[in-house]
């Protein structure tokens, strides 16, 4: 491929890393990884409400890693509270595995600017023949990935399998329990699935560019093998 074809190639791998790397940056912060509605049970048991009363039991529940609001709603209206995972809720939720989240979503920040630095490095550069050139591009955009699909899967495991939003509705609540009644994940969440993605098309373009796969062995290397063995 052309050179002036391989640098728009690096570039717009380049930028994209650090797109994810932002967008990244970006979703640690904010309460938009879970959205969901709790059900006061018991106040919905006390009354025995149905159908368009039970309305005035559902609240709302929508949280980050670091910190989310929820909106309790017993039949008297609706009352908001701020909560934060660090310190208030680490006794109630997998903290091994919230703290597993933050962690990877570190790493793949800093892979992203590692591989977007590279990618320019070897557009405008003279790339290296080690972690400089395309093993190093692979290499880059295979661990960014694979933090991306880990935090997809420790987050969903936390949300999920552990009931999450159940155990924080019912946070300092004695005398009310609260259930889930709907739950998606949010902008945030997504922004991650689209981070990995990512990384997976720009090894993809790095193969387009002209550049093997690590440890593959083409077809030319072979033949030459083949005929020097013959000669003994």
């Amino acid at each position: 491929m052309p050179a002036p074809q391989k640098k728009l190639i690096f570039c717009t791998a380049g930028v994209l890393s650090l797109a994810c790397a932002l967008g990244t940056a970006a979703a640690i912060g904010t309460q938009l990884w879970v959205r969901g509605t709790i059900l006061c049970t018991t106040g919905a048991l006390l009354v025995n409400a149905t159908g368009p009363e039970l309305h005035k039991f559902i609240g709302e529940i929508q949280y980050g890693l670091f910190s989310g609001q929820r909106v309790r709603q017993c039949g008297l209206g609706g009352r908001p509270f701020q909560f934060s995972f660090f310190p208030d809720l680490l006794k109630i939720i997998p903290a091994s595995i919230h703290v597993s989240v933050i962690l990877f979503c570190t790493v793949l920040i800093i892979f992203a600017l590692v591989g977007a630095g590279f990618f320019m490095f070897n557009a405008f550069g003279s790339p290296y023949e080690t972690l400089h050139g395309p093993v190093g591009l692979y290499l880059w955009s295979f661990i960014a990935c694979s933090c991306g699909c880990l935090i997809m899967i420790l987050f969903s495991s936390e949300v999920k399998i552990h009931h999450l939003s159940e155990k924080i509705a019912n946070f300092k609540e004695g005398t009310f329990t609260f259930k889930t009644h709907s739950e998606q994940f949010a902008n945030s969440f997504w922004t991650i699935l689209v981070c990995s993605l990512v990384h997976f098309l720009n090894a993809l373009l790095i193969r387009f560019a002209g550049f093997e796969f690590p440890f593959s062995k083409s077809k030319d290397s072979g033949r030459i093998t083949g005929a020097v063995d013959l000669m003994y």
